[in-house]
């Protein structure tokens, strides 16, 4: 399965360069939960300070699992909660919303 989802940065060029140093160097406890969640391959594309993330998953992945899990994970709270500081969620989201599934509307 791919899923595209949608992201805002906070429109500030020293926070968007801390945030993909960040990146850089994603912690290691970051990359086994993202891979034990059935997330197979996952890309992050920035454009300004829109982000577009690209997962491809197994078919048993299940974004609520995937929550679950996260939920349930002091590192991974810890990252969101550091990222957070970066990130504002999209003008159409509803509270508390954070990465947006994004609708395939075209396939060449």
């Amino acid at each position: 399965m791919r899923y595209c989802l949608a992201l805002d940065l906070k429109d500030d060029p020293q926070l968007i360069a801390a945030y993909d140093e960040y990146h850089q160097s994603v912690w290691p406890e970051i990359i086994e939960s993202i891979k034990s969640s059935g997330i197979t391959h996952l890309e992050i594309y920035r454009v300004a300070n829109r982000l577009f993330m690209i997962m491809e998953t197994s078919v048993e992945f299940s974004f609520e699992q995937k929550a679950m899990m996260d939920a349930s994970n002091d590192i991974v709270q810890q990252w969101e909660k550091t990222m957070w500081e970066y990130q504002q969620a999209l003008p159409i989201s509803k509270p508390g919303e954070k990465w947006m599934l994004m609708q395939k509307i075209f396939t060449l």
